[in-house]
């Protein structure tokens, strides 16, 4: 019987080999912007998708380079956010001041981040923001790490472990990304104790959970969380006199870092009122980047903070000197009476009328390029685990036509703009749309309806 010859598999045998390609002319272009060993393995990969299609490429040059470019591609990219949520946490929750990304440009090169000047000698890269700290929110001592969680983490750890930390039940929670204060609870070797009900618990409980063993309360921030209707939970100052009574650690994971007033969100003064330890984000409502700030009020929260900041887990915990840098700007800014060049202040407090102005103008600029828009009123919202229930006044720009095919035209556009749909319309909320950003903003949206069209 004669043998029929497979036509692809002649085709995979006559593909040319890695080796004899890598050192073709066309390649060394290739060669000199990405390195021989990059292009080696790209090429590699686009022989063996040949020889799995069966058909040899006709532009293979052209395919290797495509994916050389994919490979080394900005994984992050800035973004436009209009969606309406100041912080963000898909979008990196508060955006740097001008000064705090300036400050920026300064750490990237050599500092004094751990060199006292004066001295001459090795210094404490704490001590750039302590003071400023102090100053501002007026209490005895200061300590900053990498985020939050790692505050909590290490106050629970250098203070209670091997011993019980009261919390409120209802305050047993889970945010984003998994994160359960249990857990954390469990990994610093504190042993927790619940004390009241989910919707119900009185500074009573905790006093009558109090044990030799015991060395804190804590009262734990509850993010997105809320109950509603039948509640009831022991304000602060109950806590306080409960903790200081029994010679016990009061400490307050706040969260978010409110330093004013605004909705229900507690703020900064209200906690170093009562409590001994204190820790909230630095890039939420504090406007800065992310960051766990840490303060300590009186004697106790002075050997409190010094406790963690000679702990080994402050090490691993410890802030980078970019970080440190935004931070210090931030700080500065709302020192000198600064705030409102912080972002997320302007956007927490830009009037409904100066956003419906903005918004006008983006529909009058678009109607000249043919895209049909109109304002509609709506509302943004904080984010970012904060005030979820507190909505801000704001007018958006509902653009004409597919929503989803609107919104993801924008998204995959360049610069990427985000949008929210609401009541099924494709809509841009100018509240968190930053300074700068209007032209370019027109030009994307523009762009966005030309690609629904076709």
């Amino acid at each position: 019987m004669r043998r029929v010859r497979d036509s692809r598999s002649d085709r995979a045998a006559s593909l040319p080999a890695v080796g004899t390609l890598v050192n073709e002319p066309a390649y060394a272009g290739l060669v000199k912007d990405f390195g021989r060993a990059r292009v080696v393995e790209a090429i590699r990969e686009q022989i063996a998708a040949e020889r799995d299609n069966g058909n040899e490429a006709r532009e293979r040059v052209a395919a290797v380079e495509t994916r050389l470019r994919t490979l080394v591609a900005p994984r992050m990219r800035r973004v436009i956010n209009a969606t309406g949520v100041i912080l963000h946490t898909n979008l990196g929750r508060a955006p740097l001041s001008k000064a705090a990304v300036d400050a920026l440009a300064v750490a990237a090169g050599y500092s004094n981040v751990e060199l006292d000047l004066e001295t001459g000698k090795r210094g404490e890269r704490a001590s750039l923001v302590s003071g400023l700290l102090t100053a501002l929110f007026e209490c005895d001592a200061a300590l900053v790490v990498n985020n939050n969680a790692a505050a909590i983490l290490l106050a629970l750890t250098a203070l209670c472990k091997g011993k019980e930390v009261l919390v409120s039940r209802g305050q047993l929670v889970e945010i984003g990304g998994s994160f359960r204060m249990p857990d954390v609870m469990r990994l610093s070797g504190a042993r927790m104790v619940e004390v009241g009900t989910t919707n119900r618990t009185r500074a009573a409980d905790y006093e009558a959970a109090v044990t030799p063993r015991t060395a804190a309360l804590l009262r734990v921030h509850t993010s997105n969380f809320r109950v509603t209707g039948f509640t009831e939970s022991a304000p602060l100052e109950s806590l306080a006199e409960v903790a200081h009574r029994r010679g016990l650690l009061l400490i307050d994971d706040l969260g978010s870092g409110a330093t004013e007033s605004i909705g229900d969100e507690p703020t900064v003064a209200e906690s170093i009122e009562h409590c001994d330890v204190i820790t909230f984000s630095g890039d939420k409502l504090f406007g800065g980047p992310q960051a766990g700030i840490v303060l300590g009020r009186g004697e106790k929260g002075v050997d409190a903070v010094k406790k963690m900041s000679r702990h080994p887990l402050a090490r691993a915990l410890r802030i980078d000197k970019l970080t440190l840098a935004a931070l210090e700007a931030t700080l500065r800014q709302r020192l000198t009476g600064h705030a409102d060049e912080i972002p997320v202040e302007r956007m927490l407090h830009a009037p409904v009328d100066e956003v419906r102005r903005r918004a006008g103008f983006w529909s009058v600029k678009l109607a000249d390029r043919g895209v049909e828009t109109w304002l509609v009123d709506g509302f943004s919202a904080v984010g970012g685990g904060s005030l979820p229930e507190h909505q801000i006044a704001t007018v958006l720009l509902s653009i004409t036509g597919p929503a989803s095919r609107l919104a993801a035209a924008l998204r995959r556009g360049e610069p990427p703009v985000i949008a929210r749909i609401e009541k099924d319309q494709c809509c841009l909320d100018p509240r968190t749309v930053l300074k700068g950003e209007d032209e370019i903003l027109i030009d994307a949206v523009e762009a966005a309806a030309n690609v629904v069209k076709r």
